[in-house]
C-alpha cells in the first residue's frame, strides 16, 4: 500500500449501539509517524473508536473512514487488518489458551488468533527475535494459559509486530498488570515509539500515568464527543481533564515527562 500523509482520516462518524449514540459526529486525522494517546472516562467511546478502526462496527450513512488511504466500505478489510496491529485484553477471550506463546506470535502472519498450520522455519526465527526484544524468549514453548498477565501482553505485542504493521493500537494494554510488569511494558512501548521506521501508535487508556513522553498528540473523549485533540501540552491540563472527568484536580510531572493526578490540596515532591 502506498503511504499517504494521513494514516487515519475520519469525517463525521456517528455510531449507534443498542439504540444509543456512542460516537457523535466524530472527525479526526492522524499523520503517519505520529503517536497519539486516547484518554477518557468509562463510556467515552474509546473502545467503539477502536472497533470502528478495525472494521467491527460501522458508522451511520454519510461518514467517511479511511485508514492507510483505504476507504472503508470499498476496500478488502482482511488485507488491511494485516497492517493494523491490535493489542487488547479483549483478544484474550478469543484465544485457545493451550496454544504456545510462539504459536501465538506466528499467528500474526495470518491475522488469526492462534496458528492453524505448520510454522515455517523463517517464521519461527522471526518470532523468537521478537520475543527476545521483549525479554521473554524463555516463554516461547509455554502454553498461553501458563503465562503471567505481563507475559501474555508481551506475547500479544510480539504477535502484533510480526507483520511489521503500519498502525499499532494498544487498547488498555496495562490494565491487568502489576506495577513492575506495567513499567517494563511501558519501557518496551517507549523504545518501539522511538524506532525510526516503526508503526504509528495509538495508546488507549484512562490512566494518566501510563501516557509516555513519546506520545506527543492526544485525543480526549467524553460520552462520544471530542473534548480536546491536538498537542500533548494542550490536552494534559487541569481544565481539560476537569471537563472530561468532572473532578477538580491538579497535575504533577516527573523529571522524565510523565504526569500523575493529584488531589486538589496535595503537593508533589519528586526526588
Amino acid at each position: 500500500m502506498e503511504k499517504t500523509e494521513f494514516i487515519i482520516e475520519i469525517k463525521g462518524a456517528s455510531v449507534m449501539l443498542d439504540g444509543q449514540r456512542v460516537l457523535d459526529n466524530f472527525s479526526w486525522q492522524v499523520k503517519n509517524g505520529e503517536h497519539w494517546f486516547i484518554l477518557g472516562p468509562n463510556g467515552a467511546g474509546k473502545t467503539t473508536l477502536v472497533r470502528m478502526l478495525m472494521g467491527y462496527v460501522w458508522p451511520l450513512f454519510g461518514a467517511e473512514v479511511k485508514v492507510m488511504g483505504q476507504t472503508y466500505g470499498s476496500c478488502d478489510l482482511s488485507i488491511l487488518r494485516k497492517k493494523i496491529a491490535w493489542v487488547s485484553p479483549f483478544l484474550q477471550t478469543w484465544i485457545d489458551s493451550r496454544r504456545t506463546a510462539i504459536e501465538m506470535v506466528i499467528s500474526g502472519a495470518d491475522a488469526t488468533i492462534g496458528l492453524f498450520r505448520k510454522a515455517r522455519e523463517t517464521e519461527t526465527k522471526h518470532a523468537m527475535e521478537l520475543l527476545s526484544e521483549l525479554a521473554c524468549a524463555d516463554i516461547a514453548e509455554h502454553s498461553f494459559e501458563k503465562l503471567s498477565s505481563g507475559e501474555q501482553v508481551k506475547t500479544l505485542i510480539a504477535r502484533a509486530l510480526f507483520c511489521k504493521p503500519e498502525l499499532m493500537i494498544l487498547d488498555e494494554a496495562c490494565v491487568h498488570l502489576d506495577i513492575s510488569s506495567r513499567e517494563f511494558l511501558l519501557d518496551s512501548i517507549s523504545r518501539l515509539a522511538k524506532k525510526r521506521h516503526g508503526p504509528t501508535i495509538l495508546y488507549i487508556t484512562h490512566r494518566l500515568e501510563e501516557i509516555l513522553p513519546g506520545f506527543s498528540k492526544g485525543l480526549l473523549l467524553k460520552k462520544g464527543h471530542v473534548i480536546g485533540k491536538g498537542d500533548r501540552s494542550e490536552i494534559l491540563t487541569p481544565s481539560r481533564l476537569r471537563d472530561a472527568y468532572g473532578l477538580e484536580i491538579q497535575l504533577a510531572s516527573t523529571p522524565d515527562g510523565r504526569y500523575w493526578l493529584l488531589p486538589p490540596d496535595a503537593k508533589a515532591v519528586w526526588s
